[in-house]
């Protein structure tokens, strides 16, 4: 269906295609439109329809309301709102005043708009309908004793108007009572009781209406006014007891000595006891009999009367459950002599019911309440006994013992009295069958083993707990046991086991239903009392387990830590003992776990903001320094080394960023770096190894930043830091073979702090394989060349090895070309290492045999070449050499000579008679 527009529609078009269209989703605007509208309607607006159009219209739209509403298509509300539209149109039509058809049709629309209203809850609103209502009743009354003809007649048409006046006065009742107004709700009600007499088929209704509103106000405690509804109630029902019977009667009179007695207990107890007897005359009531008790305690009567009145209840046959709360109130109330005194009578004349347990209990309940505990004891013996002999007790009431025995066993344990304890559990144990598989039974026997325990009673508690871990072994509590007990015994293994067994419950993906505490908060305070348990006896393997376990599985960050101080406080001695090994190793593993927790719940703590509490920056600074110390111990095992530094780092990041904090952050990155370059060096493929170099690239960067902090906070001219992060850099970016080495490196050569050390380094990594970059270590040893000669005093040993390095690197070994080998730039490096031979003591010797060795390689070459002139000279420099040589000297020079004879010799006669030839020619190793 098309929807329908009711926005520009006006009054009569709204009501019109309502009714057709009646489906369409904007109704309940066009309901609140003519709800609206009807204000400012009147009959001259709609002059141009007629009256009986007009009521045609209003008689359509009452229709459509009603069975709209049945369809569930409106609410109550937009039912009630249509019924005003609808019964106002019928009021504006001059015709409806005419005759008596119309007259009443208006009552009936008023009464049931009003209603309507009424039940939704605007009782204002309905008040103005059942006037209008009534107004109208008054009109039909004169009109229909003006054309009556006989007093029979009379009567009848009497009696019909009375029937719609008491209707509409119930209705003003109601509405009355809604809104507070007690006056007008009371002489509303009154009209209708006077009318009863011509309508009794009301007197039912009356009766309910009343008690209802007795109800109302005792929930709101206008007692007066409810005891005057449940007073007109009980007087209305007497009227009828033909329909209305002796227990509603009975009912409402308890409900009204009730609100007596809840008014003033002092100024209405007679009126509230009368009620009550009155109640139990019409109707006996288990409840009837209890609130004659209450009501009877109130007041200060002696306990010979109250007796008479508890006897009474016997002889009204209740029964045995009312008699117990009765004997339970006397109780309550300090009548303790009558409530003994009546169930000792109970329990005599139930004595044959199946019930008869319910008493006997609460007589032991009683007695232990107020400390008669050696009468409690012998109705207890008295009741095991003859559960034992054959007057059993119901499974609910042996349940209901247990409960008594447990809370008063409870108690005594609470109090530190154990023997006590031990005897209220040893009386439940001896309700048990022998062979009884129950989980109670099991939470029973460690209880009692709690008891021993106390007592130093260690092989009865191992029995009990036995007997336990028979009954229910997968239970925490059971386990906690056996470990408390393996503990005392002294063994270790069997508490091991246990704690491990305590671990796999708190971990079982379905934990076993029973009506034990099983959640993972118990299971982690167990740990937490293992732990210290052990620790107290001496078990500190155990306990460290514990501990272990405890911070593993705890969701409280401080207790997490404080676990995991107290395992590094027990561990830590024996790990730094510990010879290199496969324990030590697996040892370093769990502290490295350890440790990873602490971080996790450290994170908690600040989650990302700086902490302003002390005690959490002592926690981060104690756990940072942990770490840093088992870095420390990890000489022989980098990769862990670098772990625990690396947790070092992110534990120092929880710490203000002192200049310790960054100094130490520094070194724990730094080491982090050499570490991950070091595995990338032995890395056996190409992704391993990129892998570890990006992390260490990663890590350099961050130290970096963090030396960059650190300068601004003091001198720190000697620290190798910066030296040490561009070599790491560099070294990645070699074994990489970053694009963008070269750019890298023109901000090296500047810098003016470099040392002869670190270019020797450069050059050493950028052709430590897979990096191959001959010109750049070229100039890197260069320049650590030139920076020895600059020094005052040269160390001869660093100056030799950069030398042999530098050379080597010009003329490798075995490859020798005049195009690839700059031999001028080689020659002049040997005349500088030769003149520093001259002037210097203390150059190596093997340094100065290589230096001989390889000029006369050279020169060899050179002959081989056909360059006679440059062989001679460099085998002449290789002579030079040689006669700095100490100890060697005599091995190599006749040799030497020998050769450099034949090298003259041949070169003279090559060069006048066989240039070009082939000579035979010796290279020296």
């Amino acid at each position: 269906m098309d929807d329908v527009d009711f926005r520009f529609m006006d009054f009569k078009e709204i009501i019109e295609n309502l009714i057709v269209k009646g489906n369409s989703p904007s109704i309940h605007e066009a309901i609140d439109r003519l709800f609206m509208d009807i204000a400012n309607i009147n009959r001259e607006s709609m002059a141009e329809m007629q009256d009986a159009q007009v009521e045609e219209m209003a008689v359509n739209l009452w229709n459509w309301a009603v069975t709209r509403r049945v369809g569930l298509v409106i609410s109550e509300e937009q039912k009630a709102k249509l019924q005003h539209v609808a019964c106002k149109l019928v009021c504006m039509c001059e015709d409806s005043a005419v005759s008596e058809e119309a007259i009443q049709k208006q009552i009936l629309m008023n009464m049931k708009t009003g209603k309507g209203w009424l039940d939704v809850g605007n009782a204002v609103t309905a008040d103005e309908f059942f006037q209008v209502a009534i107004a109208g009743l008054e009109q039909l009354y004169v009109r229909l004793m003006q054309r009556s003809s006989t007093e029979a007649h009379v009567a009848m048409q009497k009696i019909a108007v009375e029937r719609d006046l008491f209707k509409v006065l119930s209705y003003q009742a109601e509405s009355a009572v809604a809104q507070g107004d007690f006056q007008r709700a009371s002489a509303c009600v009154l009209r209708c009781k006077d009318v009863l007499m011509r309508v009794p088929k009301k007197t039912r209704y009356l009766h309910i209406l009343c008690y209802n509103f007795g109800v109302e106000t005792y929930k709101q405690n206008k007692y007066e006014e409810s005891s005057f509804w449940l007073s007109q109630s009980y007087d209305i029902g007497k009227m009828e007891k033909n329909s209305i019977g002796p227990e509603m009667l009975a009912k409402v009179l308890r409900l009204l000595a009730t609100a007596y007695l809840d008014w003033d207990d002092r100024e209405y107890y007679d009126k509230a006891l009368s009620a009550i007897n009155l109640a139990n005359k019409e109707h006996s009531h288990p409840a009837g009999l209890f609130l004659k008790m209450k009501i009877l305690l109130k007041g200060e009567i002696a306990n010979e009367e109250l007796l008479e009145a508890v006897m009474e209840t016997l002889h009204l046959d209740a029964s045995l459950d009312v008699c117990l709360n009765i004997a339970k109130l006397l109780m309550d109330h300090d009548r303790e002599s009558v409530g003994f005194y009546f169930l000792k009578i109970i329990c005599e004349h139930f004595k044959s019911s199946e019930n008869i347990g319910k008493a006997l209990l609460l007589h032991i309940d009683m007695l232990l309440e107020r400390k008669e505990e050696l009468l409690a004891k012998e109705k207890i013996e008295e009741i095991i006994v003859g559960h034992q002999t054959g007057r059993q007790l119901t499974t609910e009431l042996v349940g209901c013992l247990h409960d008594i025995l447990w809370k008063k066993a409870a108690r005594s344990f609470e109090v530190h009295n154990y023997p006590d304890a031990l005897q209220w559990y040893c009386y439940s144990l001896r309700l048990y069958a022998s062979d009884q598989m129950d989980l109670d039974l099991a939470k029973l026997q460690r209880n009692m083993a709690a008891c021993y325990l106390h007592l130093k009673q260690l092989d009865k508690a191992k029995v009990a707990v036995a007997e336990a871990e028979q009954r229910d072994p997968t239970n925490i509590f059971t386990q906690f046991y056996v470990f408390k007990i393996a503990v005392l015994e002294g063994n270790s293994d069997r508490a091991l086991q246990a704690i491990t067994s305590l671990e796999n419950l708190l971990t079982a993906e379905e934990p076993e239903e029973n009506n034990l505490l099983t959640d993972r908060g118990s299971t982690v305070m167990l740990l937490s009392l293992a732990a210290q348990f052990a620790l107290e006896h001496g078990q500190q393997i155990v306990a460290g387990k514990a501990l272990e376990y405890l911070a593993q599985y705890s969701e409280d960050p401080q207790q997490v830590l404080t676990a995991l101080k107290c395992l590094f406080r027990l561990v830590l001695p024996k790990v730094s003992q510990m010879p290199e090994s496969e324990n030590k190793k697996k040892e370093m593993d769990r502290l490295l776990t350890c440790l990873n927790i602490a971080l996790l719940k450290l994170a908690q703590f600040f989650d990302g903001k700086a902490s302003t509490s002390d005690s959490r920056t002592n926690e981060a600074h104690w756990f940072r320094k942990i770490a840093w110390n088992l870095a420390v111990q990890c000489d022989k095992d980098p990769v862990t080394m670098r772990e625990f530094f690396m947790l070092s780092y992110k534990l120092s990041q929880f710490c203000p960023s002192d200049q310790v904090i960054l100094i130490a952050q520094k070194t724990c990155l730094l080491m982090a770096a050499a570490v991950d370059l070091e595995q990338g060096r032995k890395a056996s493929t190409t992704f391993q190894q990129t892998r570890l170099l990006n992390r260490a690239l990663e890590q350099i960067h961050k130290c970096r930043d963090i030396w960059n902090l650190l300068k601004e906070t003091g001198d720190f001219s000697n620290d190798p830091c910066e030296t040490l992060l561009l070599l790491y850099e560099f070294e990645v970016k070699a074994k990489m073979n970053d694009p963008f080495l070269d750019s890298f490196l023109e901000s090296v050569w500047e810098l003016p702090h470099l040392e002869s050390k670190t270019f020797e380094t450069i050059a050493s990594l950028a052709m430590e394989m897979p990096a191959c970059y001959p010109s750049i270590a070229l100039k890197a040893l260069k320049r650590a060349l030139l920076l020895h000669k600059r020094k005052e005093s040269i160390d001869v040993l660093k100056y030799s090895k950069c030398m042999h390095n530098l050379i080597n690197l010009l003329v490798p070994e075995r490859v020798l070309s005049a195009e690839l080998c700059p031999l001028e730039e080689v020659w002049g490096y040997f005349e500088d290492a030769l003149h520093l031979i001259s002037h210097t003591e203390g150059y190596p010797e093997t340094e100065i045999l290589w230096l001989m060795v390889k000029s006369w390689n050279i020169g060899i070459f050179m002959y081989g070449s056909s360059k006679y002139v440059s062989a001679e000279k460099w085998c002449s420099l290789a002579l030079r050499f040689l006669d700095h040589l100490g100890s060697l000297r005599r091995s190599y020079e006749i040799q030497v000579r020998r050769e450099m004879a034949w090298v003259d010799g041949m070169t003279r006669a090559a060069a006048g008679f066989y240039r070009g030839s082939q000579w035979d020619s010796t290279l020296l190793d």
